[in-house]
């Protein structure tokens, strides 16, 4: 009986082996591979073929599948954004929607800030006014467009004020979440060691605020812009959001497309304006990949 037992464990053995190895294989061949389509030109090459292929079925589906006056096609939309960019009028509008965006997204990220300093410098104020921007900020911003259209008129000033209003509660949020999560114990480690207000700024504050900061501006950024696109849909004289409205008015498709399509690139623009300057403030203050890291998670 003990011989039997041990033949047996000795059968078994290379059997349990073998499973181990063919599950190794297994895991080997349907597991993740990182090979040369994971790499950054290949997805570049794969993003521009999935771009390719919606604009081809969209030429295509216009018109058999989808109605044309509704979608258009990719060559109309083209022209029409070709003619935006290349028309005197169409230069006037852009130059309009572009002021009132960067005015309006910069006094919204300086208001944002500044009061959330204040109120994470002073934690009697935050307590006292955080309900109360929590329900300012619930308001839909749409809905106060109108407000604003009758308080500052038609003209840029309501667009400015609706932007700022869009972008500021944004950065206030990132910015006060922030400060409440610096690390007080780095700060004591540093006042120790002999360090002054500006040592502590420099080695905790900075780098503990820089990632939610940025992550912020690029949340608000298109906030921002659909703050003025929204004001200058409801009442303005010129802007790329009254060209939306005059096109959509006279059922004019390619010429919708093409306003969205110059509004994309501004977006665009920004967002890399943007990425640059936390990529290049994340290296001087010495964060690197951790600070990237650090960005995502707030956003």
């Amino acid at each position: 009986m003990e011989v039997s037992t041990s033949s047996d464990v000795d059968v078994e053995q290379p059997e349990t082996a073998g499973a181990a190895v063919d599950g190794a294989a297994w895991a080997a061949m349907v597991g993740p591979k990182r090979g040369r389509f994971s790499g950054p030109y290949a997805i570049t090459l794969m993003r521009i073929a999935t771009v390719l292929v919606i604009l081809v079925f969209w030429q295509l589906a216009s018109g058999p599948i989808l109605p044309a006056y509704a979608v258009s096609n990719p060559v109309s939309v083209a022209e029409a954004a070709k003619n935006l960019l290349t028309s005197s009028a169409g230069w006037s509008d852009i130059q309009t929607t572009g002021i009132e965006l960067v005015v309006g997204f910069a006094l919204g990220v300086l208001i944002g800030t500044v009061l959330a300093l204040v109120l994470g410098a002073v934690p009697v104020a935050g307590r006292v006014l955080e309900p109360l921007i929590a329900a300012v900020n619930g308001i839909p911003k749409i809905a106060l467009a109108p407000l604003f259209l009758l308080f500052f008129g038609i003209g840029t000033e309501s667009k400015i004020a609706i932007a700022v209003f869009s972008a500021s509660f944004i950065m206030f949020y990132n910015l006060y979440l922030g400060l409440r999560l610096v690390d007080g114990e780095l700060v004591e480690i540093v006042r120790v060691m002999g360090g002054r207000w500006q040592d502590v700024l420099r080695y905790v504050t900075l780098p503990s605020l820089a990632p939610p900061f940025f992550a912020g501006l690029k949340a608000s950024a298109p906030l921002a812009m659909l703050g003025v696109i929204a004001g200058e849909f409801i009442a303005s004289f010129n802007g790329l959001g009254h060209l939306l409205y005059i096109d959509s008015q006279q059922l004019d498709a390619a010429g919708t497309f093409g306003a969205l399509v110059v509004l994309v690139i501004m977006s665009l623009i920004i967002n890399s304006i943007l990425t640059w300057l936390d990529n290049l403030v994340l290296r001087l203050l010495g964060l690197g990949d951790r600070g990237r890291a650090a960005a995502a998670k707030s956003r």
